[in-house]
């Protein structure tokens, strides 16, 4: 049997319905830009508080719950540690109001979901003045599925009773967050991880930095800590059948038993993919050690973040801006499996897209005490972010980095931009349009092989290779309503 009939059918059965669906679900029109900007107010005062709350289920050793990240239908057998909501309160007290920054021990969160939160909280919004509500993923692969994907396929691994616990806990923690704010200063610092990352796919490009935002209390109470590294959260490895936070869980840890500090942990441009390095790692798997090499590692982390000394007392001034828009799904898997309801989010048709079906998603753009972030919705490759992509020679298909949109260190004017991916949204990987590879039969449903044979398999859990561009034309549009 023909394998490239599997694929020329499905993806012909999704074109037909999202041709059809062109009148009963196309996409609206987007809104434009909105921009939240002011001038620097003078002050240097930041209120700021923390909040945190479990998300394990009560019956977690009685009822199956699905690990995600690796394999699907991977039941949990157990707990190592429990995954967590953390939540943080920033306000610059210009008046415009505070900001919500949530941190989830999860694989991902899709915009959908991210937007329940948000409709939940609206009382909350209007009871604090929040003026923005962000939630970003750890990337955990050893938590409980929160997309769906990973359960007994075709069915969804998501649970409804889990769901509405990680709700209630994100509830919970921002409360508690705004419950708790304090006066103090905030300080920016950064420190170089040379020894504790890997890129397991060509080209070796990855950020090093490890970035901390610190928070000082006038009280002199515990410090309140915002961490950025970029790294997979998969030290635990598939053969893992017990739920934890991974890693972050005992970055946090050491954290808290050796400052007091308090911490909001969040993913940088991870794709590609970068993860931890986990030295003799076949042997530490074979021996059952790696619940204890992961501890190494939180600890390991941990270490660097306490012994950075460049802090810079950051400016009180809070400005951002944020853009919806439609990436095309020309991934026909990702496209069944929102039919099917393995995935929850809304999709829209519209002629544009190569198979007529799109999703909506955001972009966030962040500027705290001048530092300049990026709210990436997607497991970004860094050399998307920061250059070095792979040369004609070097590449896949044979063509240079000439064809792949401009970086966005560049669209934003800071070569060292801070990116949070997976941040409310989880698109999957978006690769460099030069370096992109389907199977030649099987696009997105087999691993894809290059001329240098080399494997591909980031791209089968991409939405297509133009996400790229559209991901740095949204920025190119942010950036350019700020200056406008």
């Amino acid at each position: 049997m023909d394998t490239s009939f599997v694929s020329k059918a499905l993806t012909g059965i999704i074109r037909l319905r999202g041709k059809s669906s062109l009148k009963t679900k196309p996409a609206e029109k987007l809104e434009g830009t909105f921009v939240d900007f002011a001038d620097d107010n003078g002050k240097d005062i930041y209120t700021v508080g923390f909040g945190k709350k479990t998300i394990l289920p009560d019956d977690i050793e009685k009822k199956k719950y699905y690990i995600a990240g690796y394999g699907e239908n991977n039941p949990a057998k157990g707990v190592i540690d429990p995954q967590y909501a953390h939540a943080m309160w920033i306000d610059d007290n210009s008046g415009r109001g505070g900001i919500l920054f949530i941190s989830l021990d999860i694989v991902g969160l899709l915009n959908k979901d991210v937007n329940k939160i948000r409709e939940m909280l609206s009382d909350f919004k209007k009871e604090t003045g929040c003026r923005s509500i962000n939630v970003f993923s750890t990337h955990n692969h050893a938590g409980i599925d929160t997309m769906g994907i990973w359960g007994p396929l075709p069915f969804s691994g998501k649970d409804e009773k889990f769901m509405n616990e990680l709700f209630d806990s994100v509830l919970f923690s921002a409360y508690d967050a705004y419950t708790n704010r304090k006066n103090g200063k905030l300080y920016l610092g950064t420190i170089e991880v040379p020894d504790m990352q890997e890129d397991i796919r060509t080209p070796i490009v990855y950020s090093k930095t490890l970035t901390r935002f610190k928070f000082v209390p006038d009280d002199n109470s515990n410090e309140i800590w915002m961490l950025n590294f970029a790294s997979h959260s998969e030290s635990l490895q598939g053969s893992n059948h017990l739920v934890s936070a991974d890693f972050p869980c005992y970055l946090r840890e050491k954290i808290k038993k050796t400052t007091g500090a308090d911490v909001l942990y969040g993913v940088g441009a991870i794709g590609g993919m970068i993860s931890m390095d986990i030295p003799e790692e076949k042997l530490l798997r074979k021996e059952y050690r790696l619940i204890e090499s992961t501890r190494d590692i939180g600890y390991k982390l941990a270490d660097y973040s306490m012994k950075i000394s460049n802090d810079v007392k950051l400016p009180a001034n809070i400005n951002f801006a944020r853009k919806e828009f439609y990436a095309d799904v020309e991934n026909p898997v990702l496209t069944l499996a929102c039919d099917i309801g393995l995935l929850y989010a809304d999709k829209f048709a519209r002629k544009e897209s190569p198979n007529y079906w799109c999703l909506k998603s955001e972009i966030t753009y962040f500027e705290i005490g001048g530092k300049k972030m990026l709210l990436l919705p997607c497991e970004l490759f860094p050399e998307l972010a920061f250059g070095g992509a792979l040369s004609a020679e070097e590449s896949g298909t044979g063509k240079g980095p000439e064809i792949n949109p401009d970086l966005l260190c560049d669209i934003v004017g800071d070569k060292e931009i801070l990116i949070f991916g997976l941040a409310n949204d989880e698109l999957g990987y978006v690769l460099p349009p030069n370096d992109f590879v389907l199977n030649e039969k099987m696009p997105y449903l087999d691993n894809g092989r290059d001329m240098h044979d080399r494997r591909h398999y980031e791209e089968t859990n991409s939405m297509g290779p133009k996400t790229a561009k559209v991901i740095a034309d949204t920025v190119q549009q942010i950036v350019n309503a700020i200056n406008n």
